[in-house]
């Protein structure tokens, strides 16, 4: 029996989550997606598609997938998982992590981003715990199977979840072409590629126009090789909340719960980060949890589930998307505790923010905002344009309540720290 969903998590890193399942072999995680772009050594286009972007052009840049995005789960790996980069953060950041968020690079492997795969392939560690599977990257050294794990992300498998969903047709685009789908005729409704990354590969499709560029891109991923499966979906209507209830189940099948986000969504659909309110309970979604996380442990997974649910004005619940990985907000849920102990039951998480100067200048200038934790810096990576150096930041604000909270961004506003979306 699967106890009832009442307990919080009660660490504040990924090693703690982890532990339960990693004192067999030695694991690690490896900290950056897959990529289908040229400036990967191995793309992923042999047997794992993933929807990263229709053209050199568009697709996911190197600093996002092997920097900012790595370095966000890096600053909460705490200190028995060994985490896996392919490029270093500043010494700086690191430094700033050990004081903020217990950081222990003991535990961080640096590989070459040309030779990596090939080096976890071989014996350095027994299992990578990874975000999405590798092509190149020895089928029996994935701590999830693979095939199970790609199966278990792409969003044709949302309703094999025992939780309601809207309802929605999957097409193989190797047994029809894209011209022989009967779309429906009323608008709005959404077209998604099966493993779409970051909101990349989900098309609300308002209007005819919406429509021909959907078809337009989709007719790029076929001309390349890397989309073999899309959804057609109704669109839920009448929203008014947008959650991603995160839990973790372990190899037991049991459950621990993460935590649970307002996600934060631009008009066009981008994911921009999540609101969290630390005293909220995630009873609403018990039923979810428990009917995913029985799944999923019935599939051979272990690990963190974060699955996206829309709910309209009467109430209804209905599950968007299934992330069978360490999701986006993840580092904002484990800051429950720490940021509890301060009174600081409200958070937001953000990718977007940018100020202008190097990591150094932002961390003398913004120093009594750090001390005191209304902002937390889990990646921060210097640019230059234009001859002038900034520095990108996923960042958390937090606050008692919602209004100070909004004070605080307000204040760092007026400092320099801008959000770019």
């Amino acid at each position: 029996m699967t106890p009832p969903l009442t307990q919080f998590f009660q660490g504040n890193s990924l090693s703690d989550l982890f532990a339960q399942d990693i004192r067999d072999r030695y694991y690690g995680l490896l900290l950056n997606y897959p990529a289908t772009a040229s400036w990967a050594a191995y793309p992923n286009v042999q047997k794992y598609f993933l929807q990263d972007g229709s053209s050199e052009a568009t697709k996911t840049s190197f600093d996002k997938i092997c920097q900012k995005e790595p370095w966000k789960n890096l600053a909460v790996l705490g200190n028995t998982l060994t985490g896996v980069a392919i490029r270093p953060p500043q010494n700086q950041l690191m430094q700033y992590w050990r004081e903020h968020f217990g950081f222990d690079d003991t535990h961080l492997q640096m590989m070459d981003c040309s030779t990596y795969l090939d080096e976890l392939s071989g014996d350095r560690l027994d299992q990578v715990i990874v975000l999405f599977p590798f092509d190149r990257l020895a089928h029996e050294k994935h701590a999830v199977n693979p095939d199970t794990h790609y199966r278990l992300l792409s969003k044709a498998a949302l309703s094999e979840l025992g939780i309601p969903c809207p309802t929605y047709q999957t097409y193989e685009l190797d047994q029809i072409s894209l011209d022989q789908i009967q779309l429906p005729q009323q608008f709005p409704y959404l077209i998604k590629t099966s493993h779409g990354l970051s909101g990349e590969g989900t098309y609300i499709i308002r209007s005819h126009s919406d429509l021909n560029y959907c078809l337009e891109e989709l007719q790029k991923y076929l001309s390349i090789n890397l989309l073999k499966t899309i959804i057609v979906s109704e669109f839920v209507k009448h929203e008014v909340n947008n959650y991603c209830a995160q839990f973790y189940v372990n190899k037991q099948g049991e459950i621990s719960l993460v935590g649970v986000t307002q996600q934060l969504v631009s008009s066009e659909g981008n994911y921009l980060g999540g609101l969290i309110d630390y005293t909220d309970d995630m009873s609403k979604f018990s039923e979810m949890i428990t009917a995913i996380g029985q799944y999923a442990h019935q599939q051979g997974y272990f690990g963190v589930i974060g699955f996206d649910i829309l709910e309209d004005r009467d109430g209804r619940l209905y599950g968007i998307d299934a992330n069978f990985r360490i999701n986006g907000s993840t580092p904002l849920c484990l800051q429950r505790h720490q940021l509890l102990k301060l009174d600081k039951a409200i958070a937001k998480y953000s990718s977007d923010y940018r100020m202008e100067g190097t990591l150094d200048e932002i961390l003398t200038t913004l120093r009594p905002q750090l001390e005191r934790k209304d902002f937390l810096i889990l990646s921060a990576l210097e640019k230059v344009k234009y001859g002038k150096i900034y520095t990108e930041i996923y960042g958390i604000v937090a606050g008692e309540t919602l209004q100070e909270m909004q004070q605080i961004e307000q204040n760092l506003h007026d400092q320099g720290l801008r959000l770019t979306s």
